[in-house]
């Protein structure tokens, strides 16, 4: 039997182990922490099958100086720490012309329409192995979408014609919300703009690290392992394997699979393997109000509110700081503003807001294949905003290249090599 380490308990690293499982490897993950309780925690809950396309960097001068000015919540960012970005970024702006974001698009979508099957398939092995990884699963996920409001008339005529495109291409449902049909959906609202979008094949989760917990139950249940470790420890044995320490001594393995999101760039840094990343930060807090029956993207404040098990969550855009910067939550305290004029927000849940960092790769798609030039080290990481979302259809298509199985999408795209 095949052995393999997997370095990461988030939604990636559970999604892949559970697919390894299933091809009859003996599976490690190793992580500092239990699954779920990292990035992939704190995301907005919404399992995005209709987000056929990445976001790109804005290239037109007008949006560029209203992030520049400070007038727009979607991005943030401070002076000092731009250095440390510049060269991702300036990748990023490279990918982002529009004929090189058809094509990064096109690869991108053939995973993500992959995203509620191969969700379901997960939540599916789960039931079959019953005990702690069933009870509850399907308590957090429904299965009626998102809306999408808008406060400015071109923008929803935009986006109302981005989404017919996707229609027709690649079948992406969704259905245009007068503002009177949008308050009879959602009647806590006191504002509706001038319409929304319906997102109908979205799932929402009202728990994102419980449903990673699960998973990683269902993950033991089938055999698996999981492991409290030191990813840093990571080295090749002289038997050609890799090897990492773990709370229970040295672990060795015939592979190794890094799916760190954020922390990934780090740990290959010392085997000569270099990967410029975009570090979005992001922030979430909870909120006593309720009523809101769906996930909300207010898109002219740049944020996502959803009714969540611990209350009405608020999802931040994106912020450029230093790694290691303190929380500076302005975009929360933004959003807020536009929530509280939406719906009664109610007070805080938590004394303080959470944040956590998006990996984001500047080419937009992530790096799904074995290192080149070593062996058995193999990468599934750099999901940027989707790792939720992503998580099952890239753990599948990266355990098919280690089985050595016919792909079910072209994994050329993806390839580490490509860097």
């Amino acid at each position: 039997m095949k052995q393999v380490i997997i370095l990461g308990a988030g939604m990636v690293g559970i999604a892949t182990a559970l697919q390894l499982r299933k091809r009859g490897w003996a599976v490690t993950v190793v992580d500092r922490r239990s699954p779920g309780e990292e990035t992939s925690y704190g995301n907005a809950g919404i399992i995005q099958s209709e987000a056929v396309s990445p976001y790109p960097m804005p290239r037109d001068i007008g949006t560029l100086a209203a992030v520049a000015t400070g007038r727009t919540n979607d991005v943030h960012y401070h002076a000092m720490a731009m250095p440390d970005h510049a060269e991702a970024l300036a990748r990023y702006w490279w990918h982002s012309a529009e004929s090189r974001h058809a094509r990064i698009s096109d690869s991108y979508a053939r995973l993500i329409i992959q995203a509620t099957a191969t969700h379901e398939e997960l939540m599916g092995d789960c039931r079959a192995d019953g005990g702690p990884a069933e009870a509850g699963l399907d308590d957090l996920v429904r299965r009626d979408g998102y809306h999408a409001l808008f406060r400015r008339q071109n923008l929803f005529d935009k986006a109302l014609a981005a989404a017919e495109e996707n229609r027709k291409r690649w079948g992406v449902r969704f259905k245009a919300l007068t503002p009177g049909e949008l308050a009879r959906a959602e009647p806590a609202l006191k504002q509706t703009g001038v319409g929304a979008i319906h997102w109908l094949d979205p799932w929402t989760v009202s728990d994102p690290g419980a449903l990673v917990a699960a998973y990683g139950r269902g993950f033991v249940a089938a055999g698996g392992r999981l492991l409290e470790g030191d990813a840093r420890s990571l080295a090749a044995t002289p038997q050609g394997g890799w090897a990492v320490n773990t709370v229970d001594g040295r672990l060795e393995a015939d592979a190794v699979v890094v799916a760190l999101g954020p922390w990934s760039p780090e740990l290959l840094r010392p085997f000569g393997l270099r990967f410029p990343m975009v570090r979005k930060r992001g922030y979430h807090r909870h909120y006593r109000g309720g009523g809101l029956r769906l996930p909300l993207l207010d898109t002219g404040f740049g944020y996502v509110i959803a009714p969540m098990a611990r209350g009405l969550r608020i999802t931040t855009g994106a912020q450029f700081t230093h790694a290691d910067a303190p929380a500076d939550p302005v975009q929360l305290e933004q959003a807020e503003l536009g929530a509280e004029a939406l719906l009664d927000l109610g007070m805080p849940v938590e004394p303080e807001p959470w944040h956590g960092t998006r990996p984001c790769l500047p080419g937009m798609l992530p790096v799904i294949g074995e290192a080149p030039g070593h062996r058995g080290l193999w990468m599934n990481f750099g999901h940027g905003h989707q790792g939720f979302t992503l998580g099952p259809a890239t753990g599948r298509l990266l355990a098919e290249l280690m089985a050595g199985e016919t792909p079910f999408t072209d994994p050329t795209a993806f390839r580490p090599d490509r860097h």
